[in-house]
């Protein structure tokens, strides 16, 4: 997704920080809506993500997918899943890409995605 004009300008990522960006059109307007509703959780959940992406200091809120959500092929690479609760409902899904230090957003939203149901 390319930025256009009107758009938030993300900063880079520096250092060992993960560069984030959206694997689909619908995990950006998710995104979106969380920053509508829970700014606040949302840049915590941001910083988190970006800095460590396999957290395991609050295994409750950030976490790897059980079962077969736990690993997915992108681009060709399995990769792992993950978790950051940013609400009670609200989720944002994520895939590790290491070799890129890229975190690809597979799903965000206020409400629990469909795959769990």
């Amino acid at each position: 997704m390319s930025p256009k004009r009107g758009d938030r300008a993300a900063p880079p990522p520096i250092g060992a920080a993960y560069d984030l960006r959206f694997a689909t059109t619908e995990a950006a307007k998710g995104w979106d809506e969380l920053s509508r509703h829970a700014a606040g959780n949302l840049r915590r959940a941001f910083d988190k993500i970006r800095s460590t992406p396999r957290a395991t200091d609050d295994p409750a809120r950030h976490h790897r997918l059980k079962g077969k959500l736990g690993s997915t092929l992108w681009k060709g690479q399995a990769m792992e899943h993950w978790q950051y609760e940013v609400t009670g409902g609200g989720r944002i899904w994520y895939l590790v890409d290491d070799a890129d230090r890229t975190v690809w957003i597979t799903h965000s939203g206020t409400g629990h995605p469909k795959a769990t149901d």
